[in-house]
């Protein structure tokens, strides 16, 4: 060993500065609220199945998808595959579901999760306990540092969990929640007390489970309410907005430096931005205009399309992509889309898509 190492673009970096903060901190940058040279890009999925390398790995190995989650080399190789595209950041290959296992509620994955034992009851719900994160999800720090290791000082790597509400519709419903999520509502008339301490089991468990990432090295945290849109404006607000109070204030309590973002589904942005967040992540109808006036002292995020991703032209991709650079300005902005890659979408799209954000650049003369 020379005290260097190569990282994922081919540069030798030296190892006592790989834990540093990353060389490209665009991102970062962006999400504390700052002006920078061009509109760094991630994109939600962008670890999946749209990529042919991603499907290798699966038809190489043989594994269940949560198997995979628990397998750290391979979640570390699937992690970076993305940065060959050029992204700003990767995210933990991981699933939203993933703590909720030690709590008693394991979900295997036929293609979509599935909970063998759904929450029917209050006695099915005290069952689901409180643990030890860094004991029963080792592998989750793992997966971080060799991600890191392979990442080596280039690139940030984010880490993630699902917001409480959506992990307790997804016990609720025994998969992925549809529809009005029928079920999550009854149990939550018939057994409000239940429901309210499931909820507040699963708020600790969540704020432990992304402290320990912070603690593992990951550069910024979202929180997904991937079932936001279920929920009128009053739900939203009795029964997801404290969680996410309370998970982004110890939080920042915890880890004052590290960014969060909280993406939830359709919702509007002044609602979102009550969460705490230091930043929204907007879906594909919302004006980032309108976001960044909600988060006047916060960073927006979003929000090209994905249905344009999956099915428009490489024209249309890059017309989208610039079209919302130039509502974001460089400023406070962090290129995504409104939600996750979708199956199927051609490859030639999302590198369409990233290249277009590295070239787009605004002049501040064109922001008058």
């Amino acid at each position: 060993m020379d005290g260097y190492e190569t990282d994922v673009l081919g540069q030798r970096v030296s190892t006592s500065a790989m834990n540093a903060r990353p060389r490209n901190d665009l991102i970062l940058r962006a999400m504390s609220g700052k002006r920078t040279e061009r509109t760094p890009v991630w994109l939600m999925r962008q670890a999946g199945r749209f990529d042919p390398k991603y499907r290798e790995l699966r038809e190489r190995t043989g594994l269940e998808l949560e198997q995979l989650f628990a397998h750290p080399e391979y979640a570390a190789e699937i992690t970076v595959l993305p940065v060959r595209f050029g992204v700003d950041a990767a995210i933990l290959f991981q699933d939203i579901l993933t703590p909720l296992g030690p709590m008693g509620a394991p979900f295997v994955f036929r293609p979509g999760p599935v909970l063998e034992q759904p929450i029917r009851s209050p006695s099915d719900a005290e069952r689901l306990i409180e643990y030890d994160c860094e004991e029963h999800l080792a592998f989750v720090p793992q997966s971080i540092d060799l991600s890191l290791d392979r990442l080596a000082g280039a690139t940030p790597l984010m880490g993630f969990a699902g917001a409480p509400l959506t992990l307790l519709a997804f016990l609720l419903e025994g998969g992925s929640p549809r529809g009005d999520a029928a079920r999550m509502r009854a149990f939550f008339a018939r057994y409000p007390a239940a429901a309210k301490s499931l909820l507040h089991r699963i708020t600790n468990v969540t704020v432990d489970y992304l402290r320990m990432q912070i603690d593992a090295g990951v550069h910024a945290v979202q929180l997904f309410e991937s079932c936001a849109s279920m929920f009128i404006d009053a739900e939203y607000r009795e029964l997801a907005l404290p969680s996410q109070r309370e998970i982004f204030q110890l939080l920042r309590e915890y880890a004052p430096d590290t960014p969060t973002v909280l993406f939830a589904r359709d919702v509007q942005p002044d609602l979102m931005a009550e969460s705490g967040a230091d930043v929204i992540s907007v879906g594909a109808g919302v004006s980032l205009r309108e976001a960044k006036r909600a988060m006047p002292r916060g960073a927006v995020q979003g929000n090209v399309d994905n249905q344009l991703l999956l099915s428009g032209t490489v024209d249309e991709v890059c017309d989208a992509t610039r079209a919302c650079i130039r509502a974001g300005r460089h400023d406070g902005h962090v290129l995504n889309l409104g939600h996750g890659v979708l199956p199927g979408t051609p490859v030639a799209n999302v590198q369409a898509l990233i290249d277009a954000a590295h070239d787009c650049i605004i002049q501040e003369k064109e922001e008058q």
